[in-house]
């Protein structure tokens, strides 16, 4: 017998609607299991088939995120397809910084109600998320519940599993005085500070479609919404050339919370205020908000999605890695000795 309650239908929920969402998803999510697990969507579990050939001693390293106020662009905009690329990267991006490689990924979604076509929708976005960064999306969740979210709300979560052999974990210890700080740069605002950005820019009474001219003609709500940068793969080709000492995902917090969490006690990051490419959307947010610059460097990434640490000897090498794997990558700082933290100057 089909699956169905009336009952549950005039509470709210409809069951039919999820297995509708889950048929509709089936294709993106075929797009990130080519070869690397086992699973059929809608199980109780994702399998996924674990390959320790060149691994003698795993150890794995898991992430999880959200995608945070944000997605009240997305309401707005009614673009649903980039927020769970978002989502992906602030797990991946997180667990690439210790050097492993991403696995597997499962999204989680909760909404007022199951619109079938938006939820396959944000599960594209989020096979996008898992195929630039070479994981799986085993599965996921999702949740309808009425009288908790909006009809037309919803949150996204997810969580993903990476594995790193134990003796290419990086070591922090490793940096010294005199070791250079390599940028990648962003795509933008990535997904950090939108409580902010929407405090500024009133977002629910400003008009988001509009070409700014500050932005080179694109709309508000387009720049806004551009999604996370993925770095794992540039990464991993980065960790095969060169010893890297420190990697760190500039996320909320910016560069005074981030950057330093990847350094050992008795060192500072002296950054290059001149080196810096900071994108027009950080200079509109400072101007209409009326922001200070340390606020900004202590809210926002600035146009530097990831901080890279190397020896002096290995920053051509790395930046030439870098490049080859799409990354406009350049020396924004070096390592100096003494206090704990970040300088920019």
């Amino acid at each position: 017998m089909k699956s169905f309650s009336d009952s549950y239908r005039e509470a709210g929920v409809d069951i039919t609607a999820g297995y509708k969402a889950v048929k509709l998803m089936k294709s993106h999510i075929a797009r990130t299991m080519a070869g690397k697990n086992q699973t059929d969507i809608g199980g109780f579990g994702g399998l996924f088939e674990l390959d320790l050939s060149d691994t003698p001693n795993p150890v794995l390293v898991s992430g999880t995120d959200g995608v945070g106020t944000k997605l009240k662009l997305a309401f707005l905009m009614d673009k649903h397809d980039t927020v769970g690329i978002d989502c992906v990267a602030m797990c991946v991006n997180d667990i690439i910084c210790v050097g492993a490689k991403p696995l597997f990924f499962l999204d989680y979604i909760a909404c007022g109600k199951n619109f079938p076509e938006k939820v396959a929708s944000i599960v594209s976005g989020v096979a996008e998320g898992c195929v630039q960064s070479g994981c799986a999306l085993t599965g996921g969740e999702t949740a309808e519940m009425p009288g908790f979210y909006p009809e037309d709300e919803y949150d996204l979560a997810g969580f993903a599993v990476g594995v790193v052999d134990k003796s290419k974990v990086l070591d922090k210890k490793a940096i010294c005085e005199g070791d250079l700080i390599i940028a990648l740069p962003s795509s933008g605002v990535h997904s950090n500070g939108f409580s902010l950005v929407r405090k500024i820019f009133d977002v629910e009474h400003t008009d988001l479609t509009t070409p700014v001219p500050e932005l080179g003609g694109a709309s508000l709500g387009e720049a806004l919404l551009t999604p996370t940068k993925i770095y794992v793969k540039p990464m991993l080709a980065l960790f095969d050339a060169v010893k890297v000492k420190g990697v760190s995902h500039i996320t909320g917090g910016g560069f005074y919370e981030n950057i330093p969490r990847s350094l050992p006690v008795g060192m500072t990051a002296k950054i290059d205020r001149k080196a810096l490419r900071i994108p027009p959307v950080f200079g509109l947010i400072a101007e209409r908000g009326g922001i200070s610059e340390r606020d900004m460097f202590n809210t926002y990434n600035m146009g530097v999605g990831m901080s890279v640490v190397v020896s002096a000897a290995d920053a051509d090498k790395a930046l030439s890695v870098l490049r080859a794997n799409g990354e406009d990558a350049y020396v924004m700082g070096e390592i100096i000795e003494g206090g704990e933290g970040v300088v920019i100057c």
